[in-house]
């Protein structure tokens, strides 16, 4: 039904459908449900160049997150950390009872 009519972009990694404002609103169900189940984001054009995203509560949660995880100096720190320790097989290694519990649970 819209599929020619939209483009899809890749950009980093990811697939954005772009269409127009009108196109949009004319499939503002099926778009939406796009966004949602599909974890699709999706690019709205308007006439006069001020664009919008439309992306699921879901997603938007998520980028949220990482986002604060990147602006944490001390956790990102831990994580440089931890791949270190890993890079070298230097990190923790639970006992084989650690691993039982683990794995129990």
């Amino acid at each position: 039904m819209y599929q020619n009519t939209v483009h899809l972009l890749k950009f980093k990694m990811c697939i954005m459908i772009e269409l127009s404002v009108n196109k949009f609103r004319a499939n503002l169900k099926d778009f939406v449900d796009k966004a949602i189940e599909e974890h699709l984001p999706i690019r709205i054009n308007r006439r006069s160049g001020k664009d919008f995203i439309v992306i699921s509560a879901e997603d938007w949660e998520r980028e949220q997150e990482t986002l604060y995880v990147l602006r944490n100096n001390s956790l990102m720190s831990q994580v440089a950390e931890s791949q270190a320790t890993y890079e070298k097989k230097s990190g923790f290694k639970p006992s084989q009872e650690e691993l039982d519990a683990i794995n129990r649970i």
